[in-house]
């Protein structure tokens, strides 16, 4: 018995989707029947018709991939360049940061270090960089220092130091936020060093910090090892200096005593003078390697 035309066309339709449920693509066979509606509307042909469906299905999984992937790097807020207001911070060069976004820093497993006051955009702009990277399908790991010397200390006490270090270091980008807000713990300062040390001209990173390098001994609670740390993590630098007001208080300004005010919480202080022997123009440009 011949098969009339729409029953053909019906139990073709029918494989189809038995074929996308196997196949696992759930996109696909969600926009199936407009597709085919769009065809027999003579709207679009069935190439353009196939394309569409797959582009339907591939962007459902890069959206799934991405977001586990943000998740695997700790990236719970998600923060984006589109967002950051470049007007608020005009000592930032905006091409520098888009730049930075072009991920090549981290091919040549440099380091980036994001330097200002409170409240003025670093964590945004690091978390915005570690996002274009999770995108660009780079393995990401993203932690505050009291939290990863915390993890550091807890393998050490477990007796799995160097597998944590081995870890973390497989990572392509390492992002330590807040640098110099916490104390950081006895001990601490020696592990963060053994870190950095394993990604020492291996994987790159970013760092944000409220504090100058010159205060590094006073935050690692150790100039020697704060020396250390500094040797490697400015010998293939790009150091950022915010400059400006903080976000979080600029529509509060005028609420904000003028003693509070004078003492930088909105308006940052002063670069302190730096002491040792750091780059020169370690500021401003690339450090040579």
């Amino acid at each position: 018995m011949t098969r009339t035309a729409p029953a053909h066309a019906a139990t073709t339709l029918d494989r189809i989707k038995h074929s996308l449920v196997g196949l696992r693509m759930p996109r696909a066979l969600e926009v199936l029947d407009a597709t085919v509606r769009r065809i027999e509307q003579g709207e679009i042909d069935g190439i353009a018709a196939l394309d569409e469906i797959l582009m339907e299905e591939l962007t459902l999984r890069e959206n799934r991939r991405v977001k586990t992937a943000l998740l695997v790097a700790r990236l719970t807020t998600i923060k984006t360049l589109a967002g950051f207001d470049f007007t608020f911070q005009p000592s930032l060069d905006r091409e520098r940061i888009m730049a930075l976004a072009e991920l090549t820093f981290i091919d040549r497993a440099e380091v980036v270090h994001l330097l200002g006051p409170p409240g003025t955009g670093k964590s945004h702009l690091a978390t915005a960089l570690a996002v274009e990277a999770v995108k660009a399908r780079r393995s990401v790991v993203f932690s505050t220092l009291a939290e990863l010397i915390a993890s550091l200390a807890k393998a050490e006490r477990d007796g799995a130091l160097r597998e944590r270090i081995r870890y973390l270091s497989r990572a392509s980008l390492l992002v330590v936020d807040e640098i110099g807000y916490l104390p950081v713990v006895p001990g601490g300062g020696n592990l963060f060093f053994q870190l950095v040390n394993a990604r020492y001209e291996k994987g790159a990173m970013i760092l944000t910090s409220n504090r100058g390098f010159a205060e590094w001994g006073e935050v690692f609670g150790d100039p020697v090892v704060a020396t250390a740390l500094l040797d490697r993590l400015l010998h293939h630098a790009v150091v950022i200096q915010i400059e400006r007001a903080s976000y979080r208080l600029r529509q509060h300004g005028d609420l904000i005593p003028e003693h509070v005010r004078s003492k930088a919480l909105i308006t940052p202080p002063p670069v302190p003078r730096r002491r040792g022997r750091p780059p020169k123009k370690a500021t401003l440009d690339h450090i040579p390697g």
